[in-house]
């Protein structure tokens, strides 16, 4: 999930909130205001707000925590770490490619839910050993608690809760990435492992639904419909995990040079940018071309350097003048799709210039992936990575 609202930075990880935080912060911190004035009827209005607030901003920094310690023991591992994103169900660290082995995948996983119960256990300690009836207890602070007592006591059992939570065997937590990881060692196939932890999932997840509608139905309306979320959330996250693995094993055998738009159209440096939107986005539709001069790739100007100027500046300004300059990030055509996908997908690019020995041999874009895509399902290839010897090597 993109941050809608970025925070900074922790050890060189950007770290951002999605928009569906502001709506958790908001019923969390509701449902422990109105909690508190059950148990707690001499505090007073604004202290259970206040209290319900901040219960609601160091809750989301335990999970933050939980997450620093995915994304640090990843790229201890040699992953790389784009970010962390708090959303309405917690957070996300976007880890970027997969594990090497199931070991790193292992270790990654554990340590989320690891230091969730370590941080539970040290609360717990903080407050005097409390013992309450039930882990997800609102109302176990006593009247003659203070609020920081109410606060301790509040984190530590949502700690222990959220590391027991995410040991559940229901890819994508933490435990269902266990799970894929023995699987993957068992079997020697990530790909497999993808898909059998991702059934685990959406087993879970359905479980969860059905959880959360009997307590809707026992008078828990809050709790089911959060629960329900939940399972719905989990359902589809493990479902589109294993079409995003099935889509990835498709591209098996196919490479850069097999789809992209081969010696594609070009623009040089000194062409007006009102010809370039005339000639190529008007006329021929389209979105990206590749600076080319003497058969060297200066750089690419797309649609969206064309609109940060307004037209009546068209006829004056050359290509030069908006395109986006060299170095840019190119694949070669021997490389796989799937590596050009993640090349894509970490940078949030449409196309890619094919480069080899410094000059420019074809484009790839999305619109060619997906035009593959809909000519195999039409056609149900079940190998469109062969062909016969002497075939054309690109999907138009």
């Amino acid at each position: 999930m993109q941050s809608s609202i970025r925070l900074g930075r922790i050890g060189g990880i950007e770290v951002g909130i999605h928009y569906t935080w502001l709506l958790a912060f908001a019923l969390i911190t509701f449902s422990i205001a109105m909690g508190l004035r059950g148990v707690a009827p001499r505090w007073g209005l604004g202290t259970y707000w206040l209290v319900g607030a901040a219960a609601a901003i160091l809750l989301f920094v335990s999970v933050l925590i939980h997450e620093l310690c995915h994304s640090f023991v990843a790229r201890a591992r040699g992953m790389r770490v784009h970010s962390i994103t708090l959303f309405m169900f917690g957070g996300a660290s976007n880890i970027l490619g997969e594990a090497r082995t199931p070991w790193d995948e292992f270790l990654v996983a554990i340590v989320g839910p690891i230091s969730s119960l370590i941080l539970g256990a040290i609360l717990f300690l903080l407050i005097g050993g409390l013992r309450p009836r039930t882990l997800l207890e609102i109302g176990i602070a006593p009247a003659s608690r203070t609020p920081l007592f109410f606060l301790l006591a509040y984190l530590a059992q949502v700690n222990i809760a959220l590391g027991l939570f995410n040991l559940v065997p229901g890819f994508p937590l933490d435990g269902g990435r266990v799970l894929r990881s023995i699987i993957w060692a068992v079997s020697g196939s990530l790909r497999q492992a993808t898909v059998w932890a991702s059934y685990v999932g959406q087993l879970v997840g359905w479980g969860l639904i059905a959880f959360g509608v009997i307590q809707v139905l026992s008078g828990n309306f809050f709790g089911g419909l959060w629960m329900s979320f939940i399972g719905w959330f989990l359902n589809n996250a493990a479902e589109t995990t294993r079409q995003q693995s099935e889509t990835v094993a498709s591209f098996r055998g196919i490479r850069v040079r097999d789809l992209m738009t081969p010696s594609p159209a070009v623009a040089s440096p000194d062409m007006s940018v009102e010809q370039l939107v005339y000639d190529f986005a008007v006329r021929q539709g389209m979105r990206a071309l590749p600076v080319v001069q003497d058969g060297r790739l200066l750089g690419i100007v797309t649609l969206s350097d064309i609109r940060e100027h307004p037209q009546e500046r068209w006829p004056a300004l050359t290509v030069a003048d908006i395109m986006t300059p060299m170095p840019l990030q190119t694949v070669t055509p021997g490389q796989s799709i799937p590596e050009a996908l993640q090349i894509m997908g970490e940078q949030d690019l449409n196309q890619l210039p094919v480069v080899e020995d410094s000059r420019l041999v074809g484009l790839l874009s999305r619109a060619n992936i997906v035009r593959f895509l809909q000519i195999r399902d039409e056609l149900r290839l079940r190998s469109p990575g062969r062909r016969p010897t002497g075939a054309p090597t690109a999907v138009d």
